[in-house]
């Protein structure tokens, strides 16, 4: 099962709560950073395509000067992406048949579950989707940035609309924490007895 949304949404905040179901997840933008942090021929790519100021001193991604770079260069976050995503495709499929049989079910959280064609790998796609404004908001409060960056960002991703068309599920996330643990709950039951009904 996937779970997306726009940024600040509240997709992680979702995943945190099926963990607490003992659901193992799987992040996409983790398994990225990780194979963007040792992955040397990815690393050797990445620098030749966004330059050496990619990676700080200590070797770990200079996320910053990433997001400045391919938030406002559309041509050059898709030249990153093809780079990125078959790689991060084939980490999931590892990690999600090395789960299998551990659990009845496994999440995959990805923002760009759509575009990096994650979907295709899982049997149903739950969209978190919360106001616009109060994504923004959180957003903001989140990483002490600007509206302006802020937009950028969404921009760059499939809208929260045209992921909701593509979607299987959507989970509201504008109300209590309570009320989305309810709901969180309510889509684990229905997932354990799908898995149970699947033929082995």
């Amino acid at each position: 099962m996937g779970v997306t949304g726009g940024i600040g949404s509240g997709k992680s905040l979702v995943c945190s709560l099926f963990q607490k179901l003992d659901v193992p997840v799987l992040s996409a933008d983790d398994i990225a950073k990780d194979l963007m942090t040792n992955d040397a021929g990815l690393r050797k790519a990445l620098v030749r395509l966004l330059g050496s100021e990619t990676y700080l001193p200590d070797g770990s991604l200079n996320r910053k000067v990433i997001a400045e770079k391919i938030f406002s260069a559309p041509a050059l976050q898709k030249k990153v992406n093809a780079l990125v995503h078959p790689k991060v495709t084939l980490e999931i499929e590892r990690r999600m048949n090395a789960l299998d049989g551990h659990s009845p079910y496994v999440i995959v959280e990805a923002a760009l579950m759509y575009e990096a064609g994650l979907d295709a790998l899982l049997d149903a796609v739950v969209v978190v989707d919360a106001e616009a404004d109060v994504r923004i908001q959180r957003v903001m409060e989140r990483d002490h940035t600007t509206r302006a960056d802020v937009m950028k960002r969404m921009d760059a991703q499939w809208s929260n609309k045209r992921k909701i068309q593509e979607a299987e599920y959507v989970l509201r996330n504008d109300g209590s924490i309570r009320e989305l643990g309810h709901n969180v709950r309510f889509l684990h039951t229905l997932f354990t007895n799908i898995a149970q009904q699947e033929p082995a």
